[in-house]
């Protein structure tokens, strides 16, 4: 008797950022028809399922920070199923695929554009079109929607793009009736997301405002929209426009403006092109509007080349800006990038005692800005169980993270009134009202 429970078992591992998760939940809804799908490897050992092995791995890896994380979940992988399949896709350059091959001569690599094209022509023919439908996620009350992929900039130190290429937008159309679909189908919270999502359309006249104006004009529903990454060059092309985006209740008061150095000597090296003062008009911009606003951001500590000087420009910034999310980097030399071979290599102490400095300073900083929070009467969304028995996580309207205790079970997306009463650097605690 055919079923699912005869379909053998495939576990799709995402590592990295949110677009890496959206391209993860493609993958699966290719496979779905053939294999029951297993997301991570915490899903793999839950204790409501019977201890089973995986005839088949995707690991959809990340390696911008290095590919420790990588191989670790290569070894992972072939330990607890030493016979399946491995393919690996996502951000595998050149220098992690012969890292890999040590490991095990076993693994087969592709990308989500082969898989469209081999394995729904070979294998699946006319059933490929299901996966349209975009109903297997690994959060149902999530809908990652990628709106683009590769960037239009060239960072020195940057590996991704050697993978994903220039720029290459998706049609707004497709991308509005993705979100009407999800929307439909019972998410609470749509993430926009991409390598640089700062510069979708501009490889055909648009840009983000311009793609979530149209979302919320033809999109009805009780749903938030968070905004992915753009670099702050891009972004200032049309501050005003995505300034009118927050202003509705529907946006998340949320952005991600990787400005990664407080030097302009040092943003030069990188190749960036945008300023230090770029993202200070932007910051202040955006905070002027919204006082609660949460302002994320990246710096990279160690860059080759960065003075004392360069650090402190770093450190005075962050003062400047406040930001409440701040993603801190000791700068690793990536093979066959520009950065690989730059003179004036910052030793490893220096990085690390930088890098302390950092996040002492963007913590206190953090815990202030949340501290503003504190009275404030807030509608949220649960997220998630906490780490504690009897605790929620919840996401506000600028989507920081409050922790909950409540001794009655709560539901992901159930929506409660809560009393901020207490702040910490990463979290804010609530009460429900």
């Amino acid at each position: 008797m055919a079923g699912s429970v005869e379909k053998p078992l495939l576990a799709v591992i995402s590592q990295g950022c949110s677009a890496n998760f959206g391209d993860g939940e493609k993958i699966a809804r290719l496979f779905e028809d053939d294999y029951r799908i297993v997301f991570g490897m915490s899903q793999l050992n839950d204790e409501n399922r019977e201890c089973e092995t995986p005839a088949a791995f995707v690991l959809n890896v990340c390696t911008v920070k290095g590919n420790a994380g990588a191989l670790k979940l290569l070894r992972e992988a072939i330990n607890s199923a030493p016979h399946a399949k491995l393919f690996i896709t996502g951000c595998a350059p050149k220098d992690f695929r012969e890292e890999a091959s040590k490991i095990s001569d076993k693994v087969l690599y592709t990308s989500l554009k082969d898989l469209h094209a081999n394995y729904n022509t070979s294998l699946r023919g006319a059933r490929a079109t299901k996966q349209s439908t975009d109903t297997l996620r690994e959060n149902p009350l999530i809908g990652i929607v990628n709106i683009e992929e590769g960037c239009l900039d060239a960072c020195a130190y940057c590996s991704t793009r050697l993978v994903k290429g220039r720029l290459h937008s998706y049609p707004a159309t497709d991308l509005v009736q993705q979100v009407k679909n999800l929307v439909e189908d019972g998410c609470v919270e749509i993430q926009l997301t991409g390598q640089d999502c700062g510069c979708y359309g501009f490889d055909f006249g648009s840009n983000l405002a311009e793609l979530v104006q149209q979302i919320l004009a033809d999109v009805p529903g009780d749903y938030k929209l968070r905004l992915g990454m753009g670099n702050p060059r891009h972004m200032l092309q049309y501050l005003d426009g995505i300034i009118d985006c927050f202003k509705d209740e529907r946006v998340y008061k949320f952005i991600h403006l990787p400005v990664q150095s407080g030097s302009n000597d040092v943003l030069y090296a990188m190749n960036r092109k945008h300023s230090v003062q770029d993202y200070i008009d932007l910051a202040d911009a955006i905070n002027r509007q919204f006082p609660l606003f949460t302002l994320s951001t990246d710096l990279i500590v160690g860059f080759p080349g960065e003075s004392e000087r360069d650090f402190q420009d770093t450190l005075d910034l962050l003062e400047k800006t406040r930001p409440t999310v701040c993603n801190i980097t000791r700068f690793v030399a990536r093979p066959n990038t520009p950065a690989y071979n730059i003179a004036g290599s910052v030793p490893d102490e220096i990085k690390h005692q930088r890098s302390a400095t950092l996040a002492e300073a963007f913590q206190r900083i953090a815990a202030e800005n949340n501290s503003r929070w504190i009275g404030e009467k807030e509608t949220v969304t649960i997220e998630k169980p906490g780490y504690r028995k009897g605790t929620y996580i919840a996401r506000n309207a600028a989507y920081r993270p409050v922790a909950i205790a409540n001794k009655t079970p709560l539901k992901p997306g159930e929506r409660f009134t809560v009393t901020i009463t207490a702040a910490e650097p990463f979290a804010l605690i609530g009460t429900i009202s």
